[in-house]
């Protein structure tokens, strides 16, 4: 007990004491460290940390959906793909890693995507004319296949 009070005092009454003394108000905090601030940080353009990590996250998730897209569009040509590529075989003949070569070769030098040269290929072998850049480029590439292995 106090001597003069008559009360107790405890550690946790001091400590709590402390505390409250030491405390800044709410409004004393949210003056000196604005919201979204760590000790009134700021970036380079004058955006707090939480404006830059809300950025950041939104890139992201951007380049996210962009690969998913991506994916998909690889998954849906693959089977095409994969059927162009027995097809150069057969022509060719040649192995699936030559026949991987052949159609890059061919999309590259008519200047037309891979997964569309696949299928200009696969629809020409069900009576749909090639289209003729697509057609001279896989002729040449087909040329190289067999003089190479003579």
């Amino acid at each position: 007990m106090g001597a003069a009070t008559g009360s107790v005092r405890t550690s946790v009454d001091r400590a709590r004491r402390r505390a409250t003394a030491a405390a800044p108000s709410r409004a004393e905090s949210a003056a000196r460290h604005p919201p979204g601030t760590r000790h009134g940080e700021r970036g380079e353009h004058g955006e707090a940390p939480a404006e830059r990590q809300r950025e950041q996250l939104r890139e992201q998730v951007e380049a996210l959906r962009t690969e998913v897209e991506q994916l998909r569009q690889a998954s849906a040509s693959r089977p095409v793909i994969d059927q162009a590529r027995g097809m150069v075989m057969a022509l060719a003949p040649c192995d699936a890693q030559t026949a991987w070569w052949v159609l890059v070769r061919v999309s590259q030098h008519s200047n037309v995507k891979l997964r569309r040269v696949a299928g200009a290929l696969v629809a020409g072998a069900e009576g749909t004319p090639v289209p003729e850049p697509v057609r001279k480029a896989l002729a040449a590439a087909l040329h190289r296949v067999r003089t190479a292995s003579r």
